[in-house]
Parts: C-alpha cells; structure tokens; sequence
C-alpha cells in the first residue's frame, strides 16, 4: 500500500468515524446541529479521500461536476423554505439515487465492452444497485411531485393495481437472478427499466397522509444503492454510509409505521386517504363553535397549562415563531407551555421538530406524544396549529374510520381546546375529524400567522 492508498483508507475511516457520531448526535435534539456538522464534515474527509485516489488520471469532469453539484446545492439549503424541506429531502434522496443508478451502469457497460468476465458476486452488487436506484429515482420523482402538489396528493389508484405491482415485482425479482447468472446486456437494462417503473407504481398509489413513511423508505432504498455501489466499486466509506443510511431509514420507517398503527404492507397497498370519509361519530347534525380573538386571548393569558399541538398548517403558514411569541406571554403570566409533537406529524419526519427549533424554542419544551398524553386532562387550553389528523379522536371512537387505532395526541382531553384552521377541510389522511365537534372545543378560523399575531397583540392588552 503506497502513501496515497493510505491517505485514502485513513480518511475513509475518520469520514466514516464521524458519520456515525453525526447519526448518534441526531438521537438527540440539543446535539442535532453538532451532528449535522461532523456528518458534514465526514463528507468533505470522503470526497478528499476518493480525490486522492490513484486510479484518476485526470480531473476535468471530477472538478466540473464539483463546480455544478455546489451551485446546485448551496442554494437548495440555504434558500429553499422550511415549507418545501419535505419536497427538497425527495428531491435529494432521487438525485443520490441517480448518482447510484449511473455508477451501476457505467461499471456494466465498462466491463462488456472490455471483455471483462464479471463475477457472481460482482454482478450481485451492480444487480441490487441499479434494482434500489432505479426504484429510488422514480419513487422520489413521484414523492416530490406530490408533495409539491404538482400531482394529486390522494392515492392514485386503478383496478387490480395490487397484482400488477406483484407480477412486476416478482418479474424484477427472477430477471435480477438471472442477470447474476448470465449478464447480458438485454437483461441488465430490462432490470433498469422495470425497477423505475416499480419506484412509479408504489409510490402513485400512496396517499399524503403516509408520506412520511414513504420518504424515510425512499431514504433506506438510496442507502441500500449506496452500499451495493460501494461493494461495485471497492469503496469503503460508501459501505460504510450506505449501510448506516439504509438501516437508520428502515428503523425509522417502523418506528413511523407503529405511531400509525399500520404496517409497511398496508401503507404500500393500502390506498390510505383515496376518498374523504365520515365516521359514524363524526358531523352528522353537528356544528361547529367559533372562538372570537378576544376570547382566545383571554383563554390562553390565564391559562396556568397550555400544550401547542403544531401540524402542517403551522409550517404552510411559517407560524412557529408568532407561536413563540404567543407561549412567552403565557408564561409571563405565570403559566407553562408545552409542545406535544406527534411522530407523523407534517410531511417528513421531524419536520415540526425542526421549524420549533428554528424560532428557537427550547428543546425540553418539546414532548413526546406517549409523555404528554396523561398530562393534557390538567391542561387548561390545547392549542392546535394546523394539525389534523393526528389529534382525531375517531382513531380511539370509531372503529368504521380508516384511521382506527392509529395513536393521537389526546388534545381532546383538555379542558379546553382552540383549534386553528384555514377552513373545515379534511387533512391529508381525507377524513372528518371528530374533536371539531366537540363541546369543549372552538375553531379560530384564517391563516395561522395572522391569527396568532392578532393573539399575541390583544394577549399584550390584558
């Protein structure tokens, strides 16, 4: 092993060093930004280290795609909205899938065309590489279109949808065997083209509502391609990266999966938010209570427990920091704040985690849903920005709802519950929501930003 080999496998191993503290500091919020920082820095060790390597004979295309990739890059993080973060970590999760996908191909054709006899375990590697690649980037394609409401974010759904999607599985899945045994360029590209089409067919038929599963899957299947390019090509740290990703996605994924009450085949198969349904304990001969400014205000100024449930709707309205703002004049006056945080709320997963932290509120303020169930029957006031699906009791009344069964944030236990609300449409899941019909809870109808600034003002007045 010469010195540049050396340098190569040293940096590859403190890159990989500090991929995983930066995974470990993620476990925690007050160490996020830490580990985001040494998983950062472990990426810049991983590029030195592959720029150093022998086998590169010249630099033009490796120095022009660096060149493009942080054009591309620094504005996708620095000015993209915390709105479209959902969106923008799709957009991402398709673009490393692709870079996977390329590799595979390029290793391929590079070994035909060299009369190269590829090995079984070899052409394994390329096989899974370009089947979880392919997938990928079209899933993800799929994903970021729907989240940016560029396609219909209700599942998209045909008859028979389910045995297609199985003959086209099991089809990828013997071509795959065979292009292990007899790689031939036919079959290597067939394999390419309906893996793609399977990333479009799964993911097409998933409703908004289990979005977050589907990204933190998508992220898994990209890590998966990494690991197989890594075993492709020899590199270590792409293993190494690879295998972390994958891994942290799936368990993720089934973490997510539990707090929905629903499984990995019944969120890929199941259609989930396809109609807007009404259970049998929900609107009929009900209405509705509306809650004026004032009266909210007053509510919540002598509130001595309030707990913010956030929701989508407070990220679409970018109210976490009038949010705040409303939690400081509470507590000024004597009372506690707390902000219940439902795994699957918003579109990706920590998505309210991350606007909260953004305008800077404390980190201990932030529980779990299981903690801060048993607390919200010594609440005064529940105050739900945006959120939806996530506190509808439905879940725990109505065994005729889609969501039966799926874990909620028991706002509807407080003594008091505000919900704001743009309009009484359904969230993303399609369905009536019961807790809006409730005799302890008022609707503060309009644009969360504004409402809670109007809050905020007349709070200051009392």
């Amino acid at each position: 092993m010469d010195g540049r080999e050396l340098a190569t496998q040293v940096t590859y191993l403190a890159a990989s060093v500090l991929f995983i503290l930066g995974l470990r500091s993620l476990t925690r919020p007050d160490r996020a930004r830490r580990g985001m920082l040494q998983a950062a820095l472990g990426m810049v060790l991983a590029i030195i280290g592959t720029l150093i390597q022998q086998e590169i004979i010249e630099y033009q295309w490796i120095i022009g795609g660096l060149i493009v990739g942080s054009l591309l890059g620094y504005p996708l993080g620095m000015w993209v909205p915390m709105t479209a973060m959902p969106q923008r970590i799709a957009f991402s999760h398709m673009f490393g899938a692709l870079a996977a996908t390329l590799v595979g191909v390029a290793e391929f054709t590079t070994a035909l065309r060299d009369g190269e006899i590829i090995a079984v375990s070899h052409m394994t590697a390329l096989g899974i590489e370009v089947l979880f690649g392919a997938l990928t980037v079209t899933g993800s394609f799929i994903a970021f279109g729907k989240l940016a409401e560029i396609l219909p974010g209700r599942p998209i759904t045909y008859k028979g949808q389910n045995y297609v999607n199985l003959v086209l599985f099991v089809v990828t899945l013997g071509l795959l065997i065979y292009v292990i045994i007899e790689p031939e360029q036919w079959a290597f590209f067939t394999l390419v083209g309906l893996s793609a089409a399977i990333g479009l067919f799964i993911v097409l038929p998933i409703g908004g509502a289990d979005m977050p599963v589907v990204i933190s899957l998508l992220n898994s299947y990209a890590g998966l391609a990494a690991a197989a390019t890594g075993f492709a090509i020899g590199n270590t740290v792409l293993i190494i990266a690879g295998a972390l990703d994958g891994a942290s996605g799936f368990l993720l994924s089934i973490i997510m999966s539990r707090a929905m009450n629903r499984s990995f085949g019944n969120i890929l198969f199941g259609a989930f938010g396809s109609k807007v349904t009404v259970g049998a304990k929900t609107a009929s001969g009900m209405t509705v209570q509306e809650v004026s400014i004032p009266d909210a205000a007053l509510r919540l100024a002598y509130a001595r427990k309030v707990v913010v449930v956030p929701g989508y709707g407070m990220a679409v309205a970018q109210a976490q920091h009038q949010v705040k703002e409303v939690a400081e004049l509470v507590e000024r006056n004597g009372g506690e704040v707390r902000y219940a945080v439902h795994p699957v709320a918003g579109r990706m997963p920590g998505h309210m985690n991350v606007l909260l932290a953004e305008a800077n509120i404390p980190y201990d303020n932030l529980v779990e849903m299981g903690d801060i169930n048993p607390q919200f029957p010594d609440t005064d006031v529940a105050l739900i920005v945006g959120a939806n699906d996530v506190v509808n009791p439905a879940a725990i009344n109505d065994p005729s709802s889609p969501i039966y069964g799926m874990p909620i944030i028991d706002a509807y236990k407080a003594h008091s519950v505000i919900v704001m609300k743009r309009s009484m449409n359904p969230g993303f899941a399609g369905i009536e929501n019961e807790l809006f019909y409730m005799p302890n809870t008022t609707m503060l109808f309009g644009d969360a930003k504004a409402s809670l600034t109007r809050l905020a003002a007349e709070m200051k007045t009392l």
